[in-house]
């Protein structure tokens, strides 16, 4: 790919893990909002559950996450008590006890909470929802802060699924990212975790890092191999100091360009399909046989806050500061700062910030943009007649998807639209000409107005 196209290609995006994407929500939607669409709940709904803890042990440079480091144990129990006081305020404004069969941990690190509050956390949502058996409940884990009790009291929890944060194993990456991990250390907490029966393991990567270089994110690629994880998630590194103010520590003279970025990202695809797994969306990939796997095939993979998913729950209540729900009416959002949510909880209100109560436009753009992002390809004729729309609304987008499709980015079909697997990376930027939200068609015309300094490079 010559340097112009990938310049024009490569343009900043949003992640679309919803849409419209958070920097579009508003404080038209509110505590009032939320209770409301609360108690709008069918009883019979499923739920899947989110609950972020915001600490980590120490920072890392390249983190984007909502999170600060946590100084000793007094602001994490302070922390699980309040967050058990969100679930009843939450929970007394629903219908009834509802039926959850996704249950996902974040953060941060949520495994800094003190083994007792955890259990006492999961017994609470236990006894506040009726989490199905089959259930997935899975957590994000910092290999580093883990030790034989964490991984007994996360079994004896019910957790089934863990992602592990690897990023990269080169000694000169870490250095710079301000993240000392050995892949040691990593082995045996996955071995550890095995043992315990939690044996679905995630792996995240990330490439674009400072020193990194193809042939470094090959070894660490065929050192996460042998830790024979369920999926990997791949991420780009998003260099974005002017929101994260922590990532200035890293230099950007040692960040890989453009065309090193490609290059690591199709490398890393290139391999994984060569040791048998499957890739999923953008950035995923599953083994076959995993109910990932099978979604993809199926083309019923959903996309939400935490990436690509099995999880087709029409309702997601989320729990902590930051931490975004998603129901039927649109999206809430909890005050981001520890100390507001904190005292708003405290006192007896529902944490909102802000949200977005969705049109009839963004439903129907919502669903286009999501299988783009899960299956790379879109029947528009098929989605809009399941939205009682006529096609045409779209033939402005149409029209502006003419420089991809003359760059090899997407590929026209009758009423379909479809990104090339050669195209796979630049996914996000097909997706952008059908967001109302960006400068006009973003990512589609080379003249089009650059798009705001809120989002990553698309690659």
């Amino acid at each position: 790919m010559n340097a112009d196209l990938l310049a024009r290609a490569g343009r900043p995006v949003p992640r679309y893990t919803s849409y419209p994407t958070a920097p579009h929500f508003g404080a038209e939607v509110d505590a009032a909002t939320y209770a409301g669409w609360l108690a709008a709940v069918p009883p019979d709904a499923t739920a899947s559950l989110y609950l972020h803890v915001p600490f980590c042990a120490e920072l890392c440079f390249y983190c984007g996450c909502h999170t600060t480091v946590a100084r000793g144990i007094t602001p994490l129990v302070a922390y699980a008590a309040r967050l058990e006081e969100e679930i009843a305020l939450v929970t007394a404004r629903l219908p009834g006890r509802l039926e959850v069969g996704h249950l996902h941990w974040g953060g941060g690190t949520p495994t800094m909470l003190g083994n007792p509050d955890f259990l006492r956390l999961m017994a609470l949502l236990r006894t506040r929802f009726a989490v199905r058996p089959d259930a997935e409940i899975a957590i994000e884990i910092d290999p580093r802060v883990m030790d034989q009790a964490k991984v007994d009291t996360l079994a004896s929890a019910g957790i089934n699924r863990a992602s592990l944060g690897v990023q990269d194993f080169d000694p000169k990456v870490q250095e710079a990212i301000g993240r000392r991990q050995s892949f040691a250390e990593t082995a045996a907490v996955a071995d550890a975790l095995r043992k315990a029966g939690i044996g679905a393991i995630n792996l995240d990567l990330i490439y674009g890092l400072p020193h990194q270089t193809t042939a470094s994110v090959t070894r660490t690629l065929n050192d996460a191999l042998a830790l024979e994880p369920s999926r990997i998630a791949v991420f780009g590194y998003a260099h974005v100091p002017w929101m994260k103010k922590h990532q200035a520590l890293i230099s950007e003279a040692t960040l890989p360009g453009p065309a090193a970025r490609l290059e690591q990202a199709e490398t890393i695809s290139c391999l994984l399909n060569e040791a048998g797994y499957v890739s999923i969306g953008l950035d995923h990939f599953a083994r076959p046989g995993d109910a990932m796997a099978e979604r993809a095939e199926a083309g019923t993979l959903k996309r939400n806050f935490q990436g690509y998913t099995t999880d087709d729950a029409p309702v997601l209540l989320s729990f902590g500061p930051s931490a975004i729900g998603a129901l039927p009416q649109g999206y809430v959002q909890n005050l981001p700062a520890t100390p507001h949510w904190h005292q708003a909880v405290a006192r007896g209100e529902l944490p909102i910030a802000r949200g977005r109560a969705l049109t009839a436009d963004d439903r129907l753009r919502r669903a286009v943009i999501e299988r783009l992002m899960c299956d790379l390809s879109v029947d528009l004729d098929a989605v809009c007649a399941a939205h009682g729309t006529d096609a045409g609304v779209f033939a402005q987008e149409l029209g502006a998807l003419a420089p991809l499709i003359a760059d090899g980015l997407a590929v026209r079909e009758g009423s379909s639209v479809r990104v090339p697997e050669t195209a796979r990376a630049f996914t996000r930027t097909v997706c952008a000409v059908f967001d109302a939200y960006l400068a006009p068609h973003s990512g589609a015309a080379p003249d089009a107005p650059p798009a705001p300094r809120r989002h990553a490079a698309a690659v």
